[in-house]
C-alpha cells in the first residue's frame, strides 16, 4: 500500500510535467526541456485528467512489477508513453527529444537490473528485441511511407527493448497488437463518423497501447 501511494504521488507529479511539456510543444531546438517546463505556456489537457491518469498508470506498473529492479525502467516507459501519446494525438509527431532519451535511459536502467539480478539473458534479448523491431518497422516504413513514419520506427525500438526483456513471444504479440488496436480504433471512429476511410490516424498511441496490454498480460 505504501508503494502504491508513493507511485500515485510521483505519477501525479509526472502527469503534471507531461501536461506542461505536451502543452508547450513544439519545443525550440535550442531550449532545454527544463526551461520549457518552468517557462510560461498552456497545458495540453484540462487538469486533472493527465495527472490522475498518469498516477493510476504508475500504480498499475507498481502492482504488476512489485519491488523489483526492473520497476524504474517500466515506470519511465509509462510516463514517456503518456507524453508521446498526447503529443502524437495533438501534433502527429513522436519527437526525438522524448523517444531517444527513453531508449537510452531504459537500456541503462535495464542494464542496472541485469547487473544486480544476473539477468544478462533478459538484457541481451531486450537489446535484440529493440534491433529486430527497429529493422522490421523500418522496412515497413520504406515499403509504405504513408502508413508509418520514422517516429514510429524509433518508437518500435523503444517498445522492442521492453517487450524483449519479457520474452520473444511478447515481442511478437506486442508488435502485432499495435496494428490490431489501430484497426479496431479506426473501425470505431468510422462507425461514429469521426473519421473517413482515407483519414490519417497517428500510429504511436496504438503501438503504445498494444505494447502496454501485452506487457500487462505477460507479467500477470
Amino acid at each position: 500500500m505504501l508503494a502504491c501511494a508513493a507511485a500515485a504521488g510521483l505519477g501525479s507529479c509526472a502527469g503534471g510535467l507531461v501536461n506542461r511539456l505536451a502543452g508547450r510543444f513544439p519545443w525550440p531546438d535550442d531550449v532545454p526541456l527544463r526551461t520549457v517546463l518552468v517557462g510560461p505556456g498552456p497545458r495540453a489537457v484540462r487538469r486533472p485528467l493527465l495527472e490522475v491518469g498518469t498516477a493510476l498508470l504508475a500504480v498499475l506498473v507498481v502492482v504488476a512489477w512489485g519491488a523489483s529492479w526492473q520497476l524504474p525502467a517500466f515506470l519511465l516507459l509509462a510516463v514517456a508513453g503518456v507524453l508521446l501519446t498526447v503529443i502524437d494525438l495533438q501534433h502527429r509527431l513522436l519527437p526525438n527529444r522524448v523517444v531517444l532519451p527513453t531508449l537510452v535511459s531504459g537500456a541503462a536502467l535495464l542494464l542496472v537490473a541485469a547487473a544486480i539480478e544476473g539477468s544478462w539473458t533478459d538484457l541481451l534479448r531486450a537489446v535484440l528485441g529493440a534491433a529486430v523491431l527497429f529493422v522490421v518497422f523500418l522496412v515497413l516504413a520504406l515499403v509504405s511511407p504513408s502508413g508509418l513514419g520514422m517516429g514510429d520506427v524509433k518508437l518500435a525500438a523503444v517498445l522492442g527493448l521492453f517487450l524483449g526483456w519479457l520474452g520473444w513471444g511478447v515481442v511478437l504479440v506486442g508488435a502485432v497488437a499495435g496494428f490490431v488496436v489501430q484497426a479496431l480504433l479506426a473501425l470505431v471512429l468510422l462507425a461514429l463518423g469521426r473519421v473517413r476511410r482515407d483519414s490519417d490516424l497517428p500510429f504511436g498511441p496504438a503501438m503504445l497501447v498494444g505494447a502496454a496490454l501485452t506487457m500487462a498480460l505477460a507479467v500477470t
